[in-house]
């Protein structure tokens, strides 16, 4: 691709590292942002500034939020006692938008896969025990996508969690083995999510 501008082309590669953007969907951004308003595209690229600048990581759940408590945590109508624990924000959105769940999360930050050498280290696992051996929880739901790295990171908590008193249960498999949470139906993930069933190791 053969480029008249180093800035149009600057661009071209910036938005092109985006998950799922190739070289032409992001001339077509580029294209779209240089007939728009200086100040549309002032505020979108502050608006993309502030995801690194004003976002915090909650201290309770690990959740991206305004401040250092996020809505989730520190609502008082939602059930403390129950905890979803989920592989990112992204999927504890989609578990949200089900209107089917009332706990609270705990976001891993990713799922525990050897072969990518990602181990429980990596993992926002070392909160979750200090959560849970606090002793003020009662369920843990293990909600992950259907794959050999969510399943490995059931068990692997699961046998951490064995010999405390708390439940641990999982989304029932309404999804797709191989099926990502985030991409599941929001009446399929609800209904995983209230016919959950204990893990049985």
């Amino acid at each position: 691709m053969q480029f008249t501008s180093a800035v149009v082309e600057q661009a071209v590669e910036a938005l092109s590292g985006f998950p799922g953007i190739g070289k032409r969907s992001a001339l077509r951004m580029v294209m779209h942002l240089l007939k728009r308003p200086e100040a549309e595209v002032a505020n979108l690229a502050d608006a993309v500034l502030k995801l690194k600048t004003e976002l915090h990581l909650c201290k309770v759940c690990g959740n991206v939020s305004d401040s250092n408590v996020c809505n989730v945590c520190s609502n008082p109508s939602r059930d403390a006692s129950v905890v979803c624990v989920v592989e990112d924000f992204n999927d504890q959105m989609s578990i949200e938008s089900t209107s089917q769940y009332h706990g609270t999360y705990h976001i891993l930050g990713g799922l525990i896969s050897p072969m990518d050498g990602i181990g429980p280290e990596e993992l926002n696992i070392q909160s979750l025990t200090e959560r849970v051996a606090a002793g003020t929880i009662k369920e843990l739901i293990m909600a992950f996508s259907a794959t050999v790295e969510g399943d490995t990171t059931t068990y692997y908590l699961a046998r951490k969690f064995r010999d405390l008193p708390v439940k641990i249960s999982c989304i029932s498999r309404g999804i797709a083995i191989g099926g990502e949470i985030a991409y599941a139906d929001e009446l399929t993930l609800g209904r995983s999510i209230v016919n959950r069933t204990e893990y049985k190791m």
